[in-house]
């Protein structure tokens, strides 16, 4: 086993074949589209739920557990999903996550009564979270060449970053057109070209066959996972002050604490410090968490803003986000294998974080009388290119170099910071956009429907101005945490393994 440069990972693959798959861009389409699956039912269901709520009866209160009971499934299990793929191979954990993830999403559409939706998101969310850390360890150990690599996690991150857009275009079109339901049956359509195409295109590796399973340490992963999202959660119907609030945080820090702890210890550890250890890969994680943190800031605040203040139906909302999944997608491609080869992290993801914030900081200037052209459009693109320089880069520069039996709880990771990350980002947003509100106002005629339009501005224009701020503490983070040049690894990091 010897020490390598993460360049060097890249051109061999964690510990794959040297020689590339022939069906690997095959490979790609199939993954893409089964992590598309599992990204977009973070926001496919939100523009359904008044439809939801309408049809089965349930309280406002009730209505954030639709979205609630997912998250927090996905988050608690992500740790454990990944080191499952590692341990009995990638191919069953990709079928069993996508096969489950469709039945459950049928189970869902076809819900009764408001527990049987919640119990089929939750579910949706254990499958996902089995599925994802899978897709993303499959991209690492399929593409061995530096070049080819690149582009493929162009794609996967574009993919990421913008699945929350499309799947708010997505739920837009099938509300409209057909009805709520239809926002979880076409995960069916999904899951059944995604498990023929999986089935008839990937190999089996159990790269931690000989490993097993850390009990005592995915207790307290999924543990802590879960207070630290309920708890964010919380935080959007309960005061910070709210013991629902700090005490799921705070018992979420301490067996998050005690699992760290635990992993020193433990003979077959569920996440191998060393994965941690390397300066770039931690940069990483942490650009993969404050993106996902700020990144709500424009899905949730500018949805309601293109709904109810200009008057967008959901699928005009949808078609709104566009551009900036286009730029998105232009600058992922452009960062991942062009300008990060060329001038090293260090360059590049502290710049996407930068061109985000100054697009978030212009956002600021919507008005009650705005209209999207001038005031939402050229931001949501600039916003768009930012992001599409930092989240593809950052997730390839934390899951290269990875040894193969560990491919699995790294990409796992990387999928609970953006989980984590989108949990902080909500509920802070949040709390901080009705906080401004409620100061707006204070003093002036509450019943004035002008005053009311002007106070859900200033909500908006809160957390778009946080958001920035989440961006703009990105750019500092990584700045000073990533190595200037091709990163080298540190000696206790992951080692790539050459075959």
């Amino acid at each position: 086993m010897s020490q390598k440069t993460l360049a060097e990972g890249a051109r061999t693959g964690a510990g794959a074949p040297t020689e590339a798959s022939p069906k690997r861009w095959w490979i790609l389409a199939i993954v893409a589209l089964a992590q598309l699956m599992v990204v977009l039912d973070a926001t496919i269901v939100n523009i359904a739920l008044p439809s939801a709520q309408a049809d089965l009866g349930f309280s406002d209160g009730n209505r954030q557990w639709i979205v609630t009971a997912y998250a927090l499934a996905f988050a608690s299990l992500l740790l454990l999903g990944g080191r499952i793929a590692d341990l009995f191979g990638r191919k069953p954990a990709f079928l069993i996550g996508v096969v489950g993830f469709g039945a459950v999403s049928a189970l869902g559409g076809a819900a009764t009564s408001f527990e049987m939706l919640v119990v089929a998101r939750a579910l949706q969310g254990v499958f996902g979270a089995l599925l994802a850390p899978a897709a993303l360890s499959l991209l690492n150990t399929t593409f061995t060449d530096a070049r080819e690599r690149a582009k493929a996690f162009s794609v996967y991150g574009a993919i990421a970053g913008a699945g929350g857009a499309v799947g708010l275009l997505l739920g837009g079109i099938l509300t409209d057109a057909f009805d709520w339901r239809w926002t979880l049956y076409v995960n069916v359509v999904i899951a059944v070209v995604a498990f023929a195409g999986g089935w008839m295109l990937l190999s089996n590796h159990r790269d931690a066959a000989n490993s097993k399973l850390d009990v005592p340490g995915t207790i307290l992963v999924a543990g802590g996972l879960f207070g630290l999202v309920f708890g964010f959660s919380n935080a959007e119907t309960h005061d910070w002050s709210s013991p629902q609030t700090w005490g799921f945080l705070i018992a979420g820090g301490v067996l998050l604490a005690a699992f760290a702890w635990w992993q020193t210890r433990a003979s077959h550890p569920l996440l191998p410090l060393r994965i941690l250890l390397d300066r770039d890969r931690g940069a990483s994680f942490l650009a993969v968490l404050l993106s996902g943190a700020g990144m709500f800031g424009v899905f949730l605040f500018l949805t309601y803003y293109l709904q109810l203040n200009l008057g967008f139906s959901p699928t005009k909302t949808g078609v709104a986000f566009l551009p900036m999944v286009g730029a998105l997608m232009i600058a992922a491609q452009l960062g991942t294998t062009k300008l990060v080869p060329r001038l090293g992290p260090k360059a590049v993801i502290p710049l996407g974080f930068a061109i985000a914030t100054g697009g978030m900081a212009w956002l600021t200037g919507i008005g009650v009388g705005s209209d999207y052209v001038s005031a939402v459009l050229p931001q949501l693109i600039v916003i768009g290119a930012g992001l599409g320089l930092v989240m593809p880069p950052a997730m390839q520069m934390a899951t290269g170099g990875v040894a193969a039996e560990d491919a699995g709880v790294a990409s796992a990771t990387v999928n609970a910071m953006q989980q984590v990350g989108g949990s902080i980002g909500t509920a802070l947003l949040n709390t901080l956009a009705a906080s401004a509100a409620t100061s707006y106002l204070s003093g002036r005629d509450a019943t004035n429907k002008l005053v009311q339009a002007q106070a859900t501005i200033e909500s908006y224009t809160t957390a778009f101005w946080w958001s920035a701020g989440l961006f703009a503490a990105g750019t500092v983070i990584a700045f000073l945490l990533y190595r200037r040049g091709v990163p080298q690894q540190d000696a206790d990091a992951a080692p790539v393994v050459h075959m």
